[in-house]
């Protein structure tokens, strides 16, 4: 008996990890996991590094703001733009071309650094250029997935991207605070230059079917409003926008907040910030691991509907915790809830889009998730300034509740979506 349990379980355990990482079946998926991964390492601590600078440069939450505001502002003018690119020209080429210009910008801010030179409005111009650059290369990144695996390995790919960016989440920003401390920001940001080249290579290195001619003689404002009618007029792609566009807006930016948390709530210092970085990329790796050993298994909108109840809860416990043990904690638990939503939204989204618009759709959806960081950047800092950071993360964590409340009531059918 015990021995049929135990056969039964380790059959059960080999399913559950080869549904895991049925995706790294496939060569070129693997060669992007492992560039991406490379270079999100990098991303993360400059990106980590980035704030703490700003904020030792200026002692102000509100100039963290303008920075995160700059580097989302071309998102509202390019970003659509880009979708119609990515429909229209090999994605590879286009990704090879936006990680060749991130790199560039990267060196350029390690360079400043270097020589002592760097300044608040250098940190917030490269960030705009930055902006330029993910314009084009997010809806590209989002469209590329597909030509990676099978479509019936299409979200179990989407939660290993996810678990790629948790994973470079968790660990980027501790590295950052560490290698911030002992040998300063500069190092950080040739770091990340660095490890563009990591992601280059492996697009380089892929052999990818040869895509239709995607030219055509349509204009392209006809063809973006292509996307953005389909996009409107498909409730449950519509729905999974305005949730992106919502979480990014009131719960992505109270990251914009953590380099002065740590400073002036919880007294700590470069290394409490790469911590505190880290921490919701540690409850976001675990987050992403379950969807993708839940695979197609799952009734992803109940599940999604779940992680808009639970982010507001972890992000109001934040607002009250004191405590630097107890804030990794629920900072962990704000990573997981806010991966669950992300995660499942962009799998829904991806599911209900044909191929032809698969660019374009995307790149609304980019445009959303994106072009409202941002604006959620500048609302926090200029709030943190005002009325302090634990109530400004507070009023975040309320407008959050009445969005899922909202949802029940507007979109009941959203739970049995699959």
């Amino acid at each position: 008996m015990r021995r049929g349990t135990g056969r039964h379980m380790s059959r059960w355990a080999t399913q559950a990890r080869g549904a895991t990482f049925a995706s790294l079946k496939h060569r070129n998926y693997r060669l992007w996991f492992a560039g991406q991964l490379v270079s999100l390492f990098g991303t993360w601590m400059q990106a980590t590094a980035q704030g703490f600078l700003v904020f030792q440069l200026t002692h102000s939450p509100a100039y963290l703001g303008y920075v995160g505001f700059a580097s989302g502002m071309p998102t509202w003018v390019l970003m659509l733009y880009g979708g119609v690119v990515a429909d229209r020209v090999p994605r590879r080429t286009l990704l090879v071309s936006t990680q060749t210009l991130m790199m560039a910008l990267a060196f350029v801010l390690a360079f400043l650094t270097f020589t002592g030179h760097v300044q608040p409005w250098h940190v917030a111009a490269l960030a705009a250029a930055l902006g330029v650059a993910n314009a084009f290369d997010a809806p590209a990144r989002q469209a590329f997935v597909v030509d990676l695996v099978p479509r019936e390995n299409l979200t179990n790919a989407i939660a290993m991207n996810s678990t790629m960016f948790s994973t470079a989440t968790a660990l980027g920003p501790a590295l950052a605070g560490v290698t911030y401390a002992a040998f300063g920001p500069a190092w950080c940001f040739t770091i990340n230059g660095i490890s563009f080249l990591a992601v280059i290579a492996a697009l380089l290195m892929m052999n990818l079917e040869v895509r239709p001619d995607s030219s055509r003689a349509r204009r392209a404002d006809a063809e973006l409003r292509e996307g953005i009618q389909y996009t409107l007029s498909h409730p449950p792609v519509r729905m999974l926008v305005v949730i992106v566009g919502m979480i990014s807006l009131f719960g992505v930016s109270v990251g914009t907040l953590i380099p002065a948390w740590a400073v002036k709530i919880l007294h700590g210092n470069a290394t409490t910030n790469g911590l505190l970085q880290s921490a919701r990329g540690v409850g976001a790796v675990g987050s992403a691991l379950l969807i993708a050993a839940l695979g197609g298994g799952i009734r992803r909108g109940s599940l999604l509907t779940l992680g808009t109840v639970v982010l507001p809860l972890t992000i109001l416990a934040f607002a009250v915790v004191a405590s630097p043990l107890l804030s990794l904690v629920v900072l962990a638990a704000v990573g997981a809830a806010m991966v669950l939503i992300m995660n499942l939204a962009n799998a829904m989204v991806q599911a209900q889009v044909p191929d032809a618009l698969r660019g374009r759709v995307m790149s609304i959806y980019s445009l959303v998730f994106f072009g409202a960081m941002p604006l959620g950047a500048l609302w926090v800092g200029a709030a943190a300034e005002r009325i302090g950071e634990p109530r400004t993360v507070m009023v975040n964590a309320a407008v959050l509740v009445i969005l899922a409340a909202a949802m029940r009531t507007a979109a009941p059918w959203l739970r049995e979506m699959e």
